[in-house]
């Protein structure tokens, strides 16, 4: 299987970034093989995009994880900072309800005692929420609405 057609396999299960099809494609490479000229031929015809794979990372990643957790995935790919701003912005706003959400599937019954408060804003913690956003999401998930 040429390396063209390996990367374009890659590309139609799901997006990658530049520097993950990199990794993958790197152990195939062959004699007369130019990787960097190939990655260049992808992004130009659109069938690679950094743009649409942190698009692509936030959907799977933001309804079970925190803005830490998930910007740290994304400098781990080298995405742009100009993309990373935006993506900050976004991810910032709704951080609060994604907490919120995450603690009460994990903990629908509210905590009795400080352990299981403490326990509660560690899960939150280990999911790469704020410091802010857990403390808010510990004092509003199980007030009544209304």
């Amino acid at each position: 299987m040429s390396l063209k057609a390996r990367a374009l396999r890659y590309l139609s299960q799901r997006e990658h970034s530049r520097v993950e099809l990199m990794q993958k494609l790197r152990p195939y490479l062959q004699e007369g093989d130019d990787l960097e000229h190939l990655i260049a031929f992808l992004q130009a015809s659109n069938f690679l995009s950094d743009k649409r794979f942190s698009e692509s990372l936030l959907n799977r990643r933001q309804t079970r994880f925190g803005n830490q957790k998930i910007l740290a995935e994304l400098h781990s790919h080298q995405m742009s900072e100009e993309d990373l701003s935006v993506i900050k912005i976004n991810l910032r706003e709704s951080e609060l309800a994604r907490a919120n959400e995450v603690l009460l599937k994990k903990f629908p019954i509210a905590p009795v005692d400080y352990a299981g408060k403490a326990q509660c804003m560690r899960f939150l913690a280990q999911r790469g929420f704020t410091g802010r956003a857990i403390e808010l999401a510990i004092e509003l998930a199980w007030k009544p609405e209304g």
